[in-house]
């Protein structure tokens, strides 16, 4: 007798069951061994991102399968809110979906369509052959699919902003999600996600969400922020990313054992400036 599983927790239940907001991290580098190392380091929830990460279908489902001995939610995020794409990354096993760049509410039904199947959505269906159903092994999953899935949905953009209150009122969008760097760069600012331009309006967004009785998140790698976003009302925070501190880590490495050159800069003509960070 074949095994019979249930699905996995989704990030919209481990939103309502939690009583305090919810610290993860990107995980950019592709790689299922980083994936999994940060998977046990304590954190609520992990983001697998394609968008501005070297992740293709194969190096996505080798990292859900790294993670999924731990206690942590992995969210995933997709290079664009397209219905094929969305369609295999459901049927690799992906359940909880951060949708990017969704300025919207025609968007945002877009993107959930793309995560039901007919007659409440576009979603083709090929269960028998995937990961989600465990190849037919969820008792009922065509039937059930829909409450395996969460889609939050990210607020990037300065027309975001302005229709945020009706993309938290499409039916199937769980949570929304702040991405002040690009909401920066929409405003003219790029570069200044500390803005207090910026700041107001994850703020503003952060209380749409409150009114809506939906949770939203934000992006937030300086500590300082972090905390404050949390206190106005963040119910999950990205505070930093496995590339990220890998950089800085190794950077103060060799600040330590590495001589700087007379001129100021690293052995063998490079430099030892400091990128900002994200």
């Amino acid at each position: 007798m074949p095994v019979q599983v249930e699905p996995d927790r989704t990030f919209r239940e481990a939103l309502a069951a939690a009583n305090r907001p919810l610290a993860g991290m990107w995980v950019c580098s592709g790689s299922p061994l980083i994936a999994e190392l940060c998977a046990g380091a304590g954190l609520d929830w992990l983001l697998i991102d394609a968008e501005h990460s070297p992740n293709g279908l194969e190096s996505i489902l080798a990292q859900l399968q790294a993670v999924r001995g731990y206690p942590v939610q992995a969210v995933v995020r997709p290079p664009v809110n397209d219905t094929v794409l969305l369609k295999q990354y459901l049927d690799l096993g992906v359940q909880d979906l951060l949708i990017p760049m969704v300025n919207s509410a025609a968007e945002a039904k877009a993107a959930v369509a793309a995560v039901r199947y007919p007659p409440h959505g576009v979603r083709g269906v090929g269960s028998a052959l995937a990961r989600a159903s465990r190849w037919n092994r969820i008792p009922g999953y065509l039937a059930r699919a829909a409450e395996t899935i969460s889609v939050t949905v990210q607020i990037e953009t300065e027309a975001a902003v302005a229709d945020v209150e009706e993309i938290l009122a499409v039916d199937g969008v769980d949570a929304i999600f702040l991405g002040p760097s690009d909401l920066a760069a929409s405003m003219g600012l790029l570069g200044e996600q500390e803005h207090p331009k910026v700041r107001a309006a994850v703020e503003h967004c952060l209380m749409a969400a409150k009114t809506a009785g939906k949770p939203a998140g934000v992006n937030a790698f300086n500590e300082a922020t972090a905390r404050a976003y949390m206190d106005a009302g963040a119910s999950f925070v990205l505070v930093g990313a496995d590339v990220a501190l890998l950089a800085r880590g190794t950077e103060a490495l060799a600040d330590k054992f590495v001589p700087t050159a007379p001129d100021g800069g690293a052995p063998f003509g490079g430099t030892r400036d400091t990128p900002s960070s994200y």
